[in-house]
C-alpha cells in the first residue's frame, strides 16, 4: 500500500513537472496554439496560448464560444470549413492562409490541424498550431519573381545574350541569338564562344573575356562574328561578370547587331536635318546653320540676307486640287529654287508648309534684290500636273544682317514681318524689312482686334450698288457691298479690312453675316410691297470652301421665305478652278435655285472648259478691262470676246466699273446685257436704295 502510494506520488510529481514543462513551452513558443472542442456541427474554443492571445489580440472571453459566436461570418465560415475537413478525414490537415494581426499587418500563416480522439475513436478536440511563414513565402515569391524576370529579360531581349562559363564554354543562349546569328541552341551549347569570332578579332575578345572573368564589365564596338550562313556581322559587345556569393562563376556576353547601324545613323541624321518631301534642309538645319552664318558674317564684316518666301494661294490650291498635287507643286518649287544660279553662298530651307527660307551669305542689298527677282521669275512660270496648268506666285520678306538684326531669331522675325506686309499689299513681290514695319504690325494687330469687336457689336453694314439693264435702262438688281461703320473712324472701305479678314479667318463669320443680312432685307422689301429684285453676294474663296455653306444658305432662304432666284452669288475664277470639289459645290448651290456669277472674269488662269461644265448664269467683265477700253484695243478685244462667249453659251454678261458715257455706249453696242459703276451710282445705303430705285 505504502509502495503504491509512493509510486502514485512519484507519478503525480512527474505529471506536475510535465505540466510545468508543457506550460513553459506553450508560454514561450512563437506559434499560435488553439484547442477547439468538437461538438455537433460546431467547434468551440477551450484553450489558446499566450501568443495567440497577444499576437492575435483575441479576448479571453472567446473561451467557450464557437467560431460564429466569436468571429465575423466570413472568417468563421472559412475556419469552419478547414476544421470540418479534419473531422471528416480524422487526419491532420495542413493549410496556408493570410492572417491580419494588429500591429503586424497581413502575414502568411501555415496551420496544422490535429485531431484528438477518445478511446472509441471519436474526435473530441482539434489542436491548431499556426506558424508565421511570411518570410519564407515572400522569399519564395521573390525567388520565383526573380526567375521569371530573368527569363523574361533573356527571352524578350532583342540582343543576343550568351551565358558562358569561366573557360569560355557556352551554357545558354536566348531566342534573339538564334535570330541574329542563325545558330540554334544545340549548335552552340557546349562549344567555345571564341569560335564565333572572326579570326583577327579572337585575341581582342579573349582579352576582354579575361578582364570580365576578373570581375570587370567591358564593351567594344566593331567586333566581327560569323553568321551561320557565312556572312560577317558587325556587333557591339558588352560583357558582364556572373557573380554568385561574391565569386565570379562565368560571364554574360551581350551582342547587338550593328551591321547597318552606320548607314542607319547617317540616314537618321539626314532626316533630322532635311525635309522628307522636298529633300531640302529643314527648320532644324536652319537653326544650326544660321547662327554659324551670322557669326561668320560678323567675323568677315560681310552682309547676310535672309529671304522668307511664302507661296500665294497655296492653301486654296492644296484644298481644292488635293494634297497629292500640292506635294508635287512643293517639290517643283524646291527644284526651281535650287536652279537659281550666280551666287557664292546660296542655301535653301523648307521652313514648313508652303514656306521656304533662302539664306544668302557675303551679299549686298543689290545682289539680294537681284536674287529675289530671279526667284520670283522662276516661280511665275506655269506648273503642269495631270493635264492641269497652275500659276502660283510667291511673296518674299527680306531681312539683312547686321542692319535688321544681329542674331538668328531677330533676322527670321523681321523677314517674317516684311513678308506679312508683302501679303497685305497685294502679294507677288518682295520687300526689305524696315523699322517702320514694327508700327505697321502694331496697327494690323489693333485692326484685327477692332474687326473682331465690330462683328460682335454689329458695326458692319451693307451698301448696295445698282446694276442696270442696258436695253431698258432700268435697275435690274444690286450688288451687296460690305462697309465697316467704325465708331471713331467712320465708314471704312472693305479694301482696308477684307484681306485681314481672309488671313485671320474672320471672313467666315463676316460672310455669314452678309448672307443673313441680304436674305432678311429681301424679306423686308417683299413684306413692304417693294419691287422684287436680285441681290448679288460675293463669296470669298475661303467661304466657298466652307463646310456647311450650302446648308446655311438653304436655312436662310427657308427661314426668310424668299424666292432663291433673287439671290446671286459671285465667285472668282480662282475659287472655282477646274476641280471636282468646286463642281460639286456649284451644283449644290444651283440646286437651291440661286443664280451663280463668275466675278472678275478674264483675270484668272483657269481653263475655259469649266464654263461648259459648271452651272453658271452670269459672267462679270472685270473693271480693269472697262477702265481703258476707250484707249486700248486689246481691252476692247477682250470685252468683245467675253460678250460673244457669253452669248454663245447662253449666259448673262455684266460689266463693272463703268464711269463714262462713252464706255456705256460701247458696251451697249456690243450687246452687253447689264452694267454697274460710278457712272450710274456709287454704292449707297439701304434707305437710299428704297428711296431712289424701289
Amino acid at each position: 500500500m505504502e509502495k503504491n502510494e509512493k509510486f502514485r506520488n512519484s507519478n503525480n510529481s512527474i505529471l506536475n513537472i510535465q505540466d510545468v514543462i508543457f506550460e513553459i513551452i506553450l508560454r514561450h513558443i512563437n506559434d499560435l496554439i488553439y484547442v477547439m472542442k468538437v461538438e455537433e456541427d460546431n467547434f468551440r474554443y477551450v484553450f489558446m496560448n499566450e501568443m495567440a492571445l497577444s499576437r492575435a489580440r483575441i479576448a479571453e472571453d472567446y473561451i467557450g464560444k464557437t467560431f460564429h459566436e466569436a468571429l465575423p461570418p466570413e472568417i468563421a465560415n472559412h475556419l469552419w470549413n478547414q476544421y470540418q475537413t479534419v473531422v471528416e478525414t480524422k487526419s491532420p490537415y495542413l493549410f496556408e492562409d493570410t492572417i491580419s494581426l494588429p500591429g503586424f499587418g497581413v502575414i502568411y500563416g501555415e496551420s496544422i490541424l490535429t485531431p484528438i480522439l477518445d478511446e472509441s475513436g471519436i474526435i473530441q478536440f482539434v489542436v491548431c498550431v499556426t506558424r508565421n511563414v511570411t518570410d519564407s513565402v515572400l522569399e519564395k515569391r521573390e525567388l520565383n519573381e526573380a526567375r521569371q524576370m530573368y527569363k523574361s529579360l533573356l527571352d524578350n531581349n532583342m540582343d543576343a545574350i550568351f551565358s558562358v562559363d569561366l573557360l569560355g564554354k557556352l551554357l545558354h543562349i536566348n531566342p534573339a541569338t538564334v535570330e541574329i546569328t542563325g545558330y540554334l541552341e544545340d549548335d552552340l551549347v557546349e562549344t567555345s564562344i571564341f569560335s564565333l569570332f572572326h579570326e583577327s578579332d579572337r585575341e581582342s575578345f579573349f582579352n576582354i573575356f579575361q578582364r570580365t572573368v576578373q570581375g570587370r564589365r567591358d564593351e567594344y564596338v566593331g567586333f566581327r562574328i560569323k553568321h551561320k550562313n557565312g556572312q560577317s556581322l558587325t556587333v557591339h559587345i558588352k560583357t558582364i561578370p556572373i557573380v554568385v556569393d561574391g565569386k565570379v562563376h562565368g560571364i554574360y556576353a551581350i551582342f547587338r547587331d550593328i551591321t547597318e547601324q552606320y548607314h542607319a545613323e547617317a540616314m537618321m541624321k539626314y532626316l533630322a536635318f532635311h525635309d522628307q518631301l522636298t529633300g531640302l534642309p529643314n527648320r532644324s538645319s536652319l537653326k544650326t546653320n544660321l547662327p554659324a552664318a551670322v557669326k561668320n558674317a560678323k567675323e568677315s564684316n560681310h552682309q547676310l540676307a535672309l529671304m522668307y518666301i511664302d507661296l500665294d494661294r497655296f492653301k486654296f490650291l492644296n484644298d481644292t486640287m488635293g494634297h497629292d498635287i500640292g506635294d508635287l507643286l512643293l517639290k517643283e518649287v524646291a527644284e526651281r529654287l535650287l536652279s537659281v544660279e550666280g551666287y557664292e553662298k546660296y542655301s535653301i530651307y523648307r521652313q514648313g508648309g508652303d514656306e521656304f527660307i533662302v539664306m544668302l551669305e557675303n551679299t549686298t542689298r543689290t545682289l539680294t534684290m537681284d536674287c529675289a527677282n530671279k526667284i520670283l521669275d522662276k516661280l511665275k512660270a506655269a506648273f503642269n500636273y495631270a493635264h492641269h496648268e497652275f500659276f502660283v506666285s510667291a511673296s518674299i520678306g527680306i531681312s539683312l544682317y547686321p542692319t535688321d538684326g544681329e542674331d538668328s531669331d531677330t533676322l527670321i522675325k523681321n523677314a517674317d514681318t516684311a513678308l506679312y506686309l508683302v501679303k497685305d499689299r497685294g502679294r507677288g513681290h518682295f520687300r526689305f524689312y524696315s523699322d517702320q514695319m514694327k508700327q505697321g504690325n502694331t496697327k494690323i494687330m489693333e485692326m484685327e482686334t477692332a474687326l473682331r469687336r465690330a462683328i460682335e457689336n454689329e458695326e458692319l453694314i451693307l451698301y448696295y450698288q445698282p446694276q442696270f439693264d442696258l436695253t431698258s435702262g432700268v435697275v435690274d438688281g444690286f450688288e451687296a457691298l460690305i462697309r465697316w461703320q467704325h465708331p471713331q473712324l467712320g465708314i471704312i472701305s472693305p479694301i482696308e479690312f477684307i484681306s485681314l479678314a481672309e488671313d485671320t479667318g474672320l471672313i467666315l463669320p463676316i460672310g455669314e453675316w452678309v448672307i443673313k443680312k441680304v436674305c432678311s432685307t429681301l424679306k423686308k422689301w417683299h413684306e413692304q410691297g417693294l419691287s422684287a429684285t436680285t441681290i448679288a453676294i460675293n463669296l470669298s474663296p475661303r467661304q466657298f470652301q466652307q463646310v456647311g455653306l450650302v446648308q446655311f444658305i438653304q436655312e436662310q432662304i427657308t427661314s426668310n421665305n424668299i424666292h432663291p432666284d433673287y439671290l446671286e452669288f459671285e465667285i472668282t475664277e480662282g475659287a472655282i478652278q477646274d476641280s471636282k470639289e468646286a463642281l460639286t459645290i456649284l451644283k449644290q448651290l444651283k440646286g437651291l435655285g440661286v443664280r451663280i456669277a463668275v466675278d472678275d472674269f478674264g483675270t484668272g488662269f483657269s481653263s475655259l472648259s469649266y464654263l461648259k461644265k459648271y452651272p453658271i448664269d452670269t459672267l462679270k467683265i472685270d473693271q480693269s478691262f472697262v477702265k481703258d477700253v476707250l484707249n486700248d484695243d486689246k481691252d476692247e478685244a477682250i470685252i468683245t470676246t467675253i460678250i460673244h462667249l457669253a452669248h454663245s453659251l447662253g449666259l448673262m454678261v455684266i460689266a463693272e466699273g463703268v464711269e463714262q458715257l462713252e464706255q456705256l455706249e460701247l458696251l451697249r453696242n456690243k450687246k452687253c446685257h447689264k452694267a454697274q459703276g460710278y457712272y450710274f451710282s456709287r454704292p449707297i445705303p439701304e434707305d437710299m436704295v428704297i428711296k431712289k430705285y424701289l
